[in-house]
């Protein structure tokens, strides 16, 4: 299975939280509204939601990656 993880480009993210609104089971928000990605793997089940939520950024902040495992 082909998981896939969330990158967050920090000099792009403007802390609109439209990322844990669609994502809430991997994506929280700080106190000043910037998100918390908790770096767990995107299973296949979750990925079309995670990929509305990279594409829907406003800021195009969030980026979707091939997982990295330790093998």
């Amino acid at each position: 299975m082909d998981h896939q993880q969330l990158d967050i480009d920090w000099t792009s993210c403007q802390g609109h939280g439209l990322c844990a609104e669609l994502l809430p089971d991997h994506i929280t928000l700080d106190e000043w509204g910037y998100p918390l990605v908790d770096g767990s793997p995107i299973s296949p089940r979750v990925l079309k939601r995670a990929r509305r939520a990279a594409s829907d950024c406003p800021a195009l902040a969030l980026k979707l990656r091939p997982a990295a495992y330790d093998s």
